[in-house]
């Protein structure tokens, strides 16, 4: 026998007559006339081949087949049951496994830190993070949402995003002794070494860019190496071997000891933003929601 809906819908309407006792009584609990009802235990009758109830205009009892019928659907019905109020409870409460793509350098630097707040609040819910440099396919991929960095992509997935955060051309002192302190963005087009990050969604490298107020430059460098790691691009330029274009995250205590030396502060209108990428916009679970607010609530330095 194959799926009926039909089949299934008359099988809730039978347990509420059994419940009720009365086709009136079930039709006011399912919210139906009572001649819907009956409608609906005739078709069911017939799919099955067999009378379910015997019928007067005082009583309505099940006959013995239709007995042996229920016995052994009740348990099936009460299992759905249980399955549609646990996930209608899920849409309300944060527990389960929450699958999360995340972008390396934000998990290290921003999450990783203030973890354990998020854990706390939730008791109820399995953590499982995935650092990964590209998007993948996140429904094939298994994840419930992924946390990426960069102009979202063509896709059917929704993209929120999240924050925004600076973008800062750097240098470490060693560096500056060595090949002088560009006074311009323009200076970096000749006489300087400019370490290149690739972007994972093209596979080139980002474009130099310096933003302010009614200004845009795209500065056209002749770097040597190409990284497209976080840490390598931050270790590079820390040692001094060329200047370099970062996030802004995690960058305060060497900009302040003076490791790094930030290069345009007349230009700090660059910024780089942080997306989350989920499924669908329809009634994303509680867990997922519970982390999309997190995330945005975070604050950088």
């Amino acid at each position: 026998m194959s799926f009926d809906p039909g089949l299934a819908g008359g099988m809730g309407v039978l347990a509420a007559v059994v419940d009720c006792g009365s086709f009136a009584r079930a039709a006011d609990s399912l919210d139906m006339t009572p001649s819907g009802v009956s409608r609906a235990i005739s078709r069911l009758e017939k799919r099955l081949g067999i009378r379910l109830f015997d019928r007067t205009t005082r009583s309505v009892q099940l006959t013995d087949e239709g007995r042996r019928f229920y016995q052994e659907i009740a348990p099936l019905l009460a299992g759905l049951e249980e399955a549609a109020n646990s996930a209608a409870d899920s849409a309300l409460t944060v527990r389960g496994r929450l699958r999360v793509n995340i972008d390396p350098y934000f998990s290290r630097l921003v999450l990783g830190p203030v973890l354990g707040d998020f854990m706390r609040q939730y008791p109820q819910l399995q953590l499982d993070l995935h650092t990964r440099d590209q998007l993948g396919d996140l429904v094939a991929d298994g994840f419930d949402l992924a946390i990426r960095f960069g102009i979202p992509q063509s896709s059917s997935l929704i993209a929120r995003k999240l924050m925004e955060v600076r973008v800062l051309t750097v240098a470490a002192p060693a560096y500056l002794e060595r090949y002088g302190r560009p006074t311009t963005p323009q200076d970096l087009e000749s006489g300087h070494m400019c370490l290149d990050f690739r972007d994972s969604q093209t596979g080139r490298p980002f474009a130099w860019e310096f933003h302010r107020p009614g200004e845009q430059l795209t500065v056209r460098t002749s770097g040597r190496l190409v990284v497209n790691d976080a840490s390598t691009l931050y270790s590079v330029c820390e040692h001094g071997h060329a200047v370099a274009q970062m996030l802004d995250l995690g960058l305060t205590p060497a900009l302040k000891a003076g490791g790094l030396v930030e290069l345009f502060p007349d230009w700090p209108d660059e910024r780089f933003p942080l997306y989350a990428y989920y499924p669908s916009r329809h009634l994303p679970a509680a867990k997922v929601r519970a982390f999309l607010e997190f995330v945005a609530a975070l604050k950088l330095g």
